[in-house]
């Protein structure tokens, strides 16, 4: 898709909602974006002032959200009309009228021939609603690729607590709800065993589960492969072992190993993810080409949209907010509130204390992640602690009282949990982040290990 079908895409939207066609510089800042090019160079090309061109984008974007009923801004813009264009066939563009309707021609046309044999099972009952999602563009497109383009059969999506990755589940879903059969959306917060989870899925699709765990995965196994289906299995590092290197099952949950393996190394045309703050031993392999899974490892947002309307003030500084807090969306949302009770909104009167606050909602999660792990990984995060700095693994070895053993799976279970960098270059160096630097400091230095 070229930019002259975005624009008289976006022309006929327009039309329709104001009575009036694309102007010259609507169209240029259109062209712009859709190159990637910043409002500063659309600016300098089109030699108008930044402020008007940014002006007119918020303006487009404004008539084009409410002409689509869904949110449409800079970043997201081009992906979203080729996306609406794509699932849509579009007819009578003249008298100010739009009329499209969704293409029948893949999982919708199957289900309308063939009845009741594809009837639909969707239960996303416990699914977040998402009223606001910023950025991860290039994350709805990976998942794009990887669920129906490469056909992924696992995949686990990863990041601390509060980076954003139920959201980008959900949205994608929402995106592409209809190119499924089934969906169904189930929480480990809780978790319960494989055997009364297997039967729920089960019930799901209105099927009676059968006696054993054998003929149950059979039925299972049945659907994923008759059926495009996807299955969403949040908080996954419930059923992990407290205490212990990251990635250790219960001995109550050890059988979803077996669920997991069975899904990468069974034929079928389905989909699993896995929501977690830490890594399953199955979604490590050496050869990707041979099992079917995929990680998607998420870290900070870089769009300062995040911040607008939640009534900060200081536009100019919030770039600078975000960088302090990595850009972690759970980190700004309660520093947010801060500055807002003690400050009035003004980020830079905040910014002027020139420390970085640990607000109680994140002393509370850091607090929960510190006492969930081992006490080889205690040891190795107070060590890194003290460095104002990355360093490297000999240094940090020289400070500790680990056998080479302890120590290098202490480091690997630390990075399974994302609660280490590892910075690659001329030597290999690592660090923890800013923030929970900052908590161990002030919060974890009389603990003994």
């Amino acid at each position: 898709m070229d930019v002259a079908e975005i624009l008289q895409f976006a022309d006929q939207l327009i039309l329709n909602k104001t009575g009036k066609r694309l102007d010259d510089l609507q169209k240029t800042v259109i062209t712009g974006v859709y190159d990637g090019k910043t409002y500063e160079t659309i600016a300098d090309e089109c030699h108008r002032s930044e402020s008007r061109v940014r002006s007119v984008g918020r303006k487009l974007w404004q008539i084009l959200s409410e002409s689509l009923g869904e949110d449409v801004n800079k970043h997201n813009f081009c992906w979203t009309i080729e996306r609406v264009i794509n699932n849509s066939q579009f007819y009578n563009f003249g008298n100010n009228q739009i009329n499209y309707c969704h293409n029948d021609n893949n999982e919708s046309s199957k289900n309308t021939e063939q009845g009741i044999k594809n009837q639909l099972y969707y239960d996303l009952t416990i699914a977040p609603k998402i009223n606001r999602f910023c950025d991860r563009i290039s994350e709805i497109d990976t998942l794009f690729n990887w669920i129906l383009n490469q056909t992924t059969n696992l995949i686990s999506i990863l990041g601390l607590s509060g980076i954003g990755k139920t959201t980008l589940v959900k949205r994608f879903i929402d995106l592409h709800q209809q190119k499924f059969e089934v969906i169904i959306w189930r929480s480990l917060k809780f978790p319960k065993s494989l055997n009364l989870l297997i039967n729920d899925l089960l019930n799901t699709c209105q099927q009676e589960p059968k006696a054993t765990i054998n003929d149950k995965l059979k039925q299972l196994f049945d659907i994923l492969t008759n059926k495009k289906c996807l299955i969403i299995l949040d908080d996954v590092q419930n059923i992990f072992t407290p205490h212990q290197f990251a990635g250790k099952y219960q001995p109550e949950y050890q059988d979803y190993q077996t669920l997991f393996k069975m899904i990468t190394e069974t034929q079928h045309q389905s989909h699993v993810i896995l929501i977690s703050q830490e890594q399953c031993p199955e979604m490590e392999s050496l050869d990707e080409e041979l099992y079917p899974i995929k990680s998607l490892e998420l870290s900070g947002l870089e769009n300062i949209d995040i911040l607008k309307n939640t009534g900060l003030k200081d536009e100019d500084t919030w770039l600078n907010l975000m960088i302090l807090y990595t850009g972690h969306p759970l980190f700004l949302k309660t520093i947010t509130i801060s500055i807002k009770k003690i400050f009035n909104g003004k980020v830079s009167e905040f910014l002027a204390e020139n420390e970085l606050v640990i607000t109680q909602e994140m002393q509370s999660l850091f607090s929960q992640i510190f006492n969930k792990i081992s006490p080889i990984e205690q040891q190795i995060i107070l060590a890194l602690s003290k460095c104002n700095q990355p360093v490297s693994r000999e240094y940090l070895k020289i400070t500790l009282e680990l056998s080479s053993t302890n120590f290098i799976n202490g480091l690997e279970s630390l990075q399974k949990r994302y609660l280490i960098q590892k910075i690659t270059g001329y030597n290999i160096l690592f660090d923890l982040s800013p923030i929970f630097r900052e908590y161990v400091r002030n919060f974890c230095q009389n603990y003994r290990t």
